[in-house]
């Protein structure tokens, strides 16, 4: 809504600019603006914002970018704002109580179908009460007793089995992207490319091969807890900082056992 309804009524009423609370940096160059990492890394919003369009970006203003979380509240606090000490939000905002699974419930009610818990060859090792109760790298809550702790590998919603194995086969060393969104010019996807797959993640070096469709990325080092469906963020550090590139969101991914 933010980057959507109220960016085309902010345009509409002429402002000169849309400010939000984002914890991100914006630094103009060459006749447009550019996003970076915020200062406070562990409120850093980077990796939610980078569909932002770059029109959208010339527009934006980010305020928060500059400050510790800390400092901010320090404001709030003097000019007597009643968010001033509310705690930060844990949860999806849409959801009641925190309880994601009843939302999905409802419009899903598939996910909670019985099914098959399988190995990385096929062969079935146990049943599950609904794929809903799994996620990607989840290591508890499996039910099944093993010679080796296992780890959720990929949860296949058209077969409705759960696929699981060792924390190696959770490594992932290559992902394919789609619906692109790019900041910069192509030449800056070639050298010194991070890349991040999720808000709370490391920047992990990475190479990156645009196309037609999407884009192909090999990691350097390999990662875990990856899936269709994350957002696969780029940056590229400089005298600024971390820049975000843009990215794609997450189809398919390889690691050396089998394809997700």
């Amino acid at each position: 809504m933010k980057f959507r309804d109220l960016y085309s009524y902010a345009l509409e009423m002429k402002a000169d600019a849309l400010i939000t609370g984002h914890y991100v940096n914006r630094i103009k160059k060459n006749g447009n603006a550019e996003m970076y990492r915020a200062i406070d890394l562990t409120r850093d919003q980077s990796y939610f914002l980078f569909s932002t369009t770059q029109e959208q970006l010339n527009f934006l203003r980010f305020p928060l970018g500059q400050m510790q979380k800390k400092e901010t509240r320090k404001i709030a606090s003097e000019l007597k704002l009643n968010v001033a000490d509310k705690p930060d939000s844990q949860d999806i905002c849409f959801v009641p109580n925190g309880n994601y699974a009843s939302v999905i419930k409802k419009f899903r009610p598939e996910s909670f179908q019985k099914g098959n818990i399988l190995d990385i060859e096929g062969n079935v090792v146990g049943k599950h009460d609904g794929i809903i109760n799994f996620t990607i790298g989840q290591r508890k809550g499996i039910g099944i007793a093993y010679k080796e702790p296992l780890y959720v590998i990929n949860i296949n919603a058209i077969t409705n089995e759960v696929i699981v194995g060792n924390r190696v086969a959770l490594a992932i060393k290559k992902i394919y992207l789609k619906n692109l969104n790019l900041l910069s010019d192509v030449e800056e996807y070639n050298n010194n490319l991070f890349i991040k797959v999720r808000s709370t993640g490391r920047l992990v070096k990475a190479k990156v091969n645009l196309n037609d469709t999407g884009a192909e990325v090999n990691l350097d080092e390999l990662e875990t807890g990856i899936s269709p469906g994350q957002a696969c963020v780029f940056y590229s550090k400089n005298q600024f900082g971390d820049k975000v590139l843009g990215g794609g969101w997450i189809v398919k991914t390889e690691n050396n056992y089998l394809s997700t």
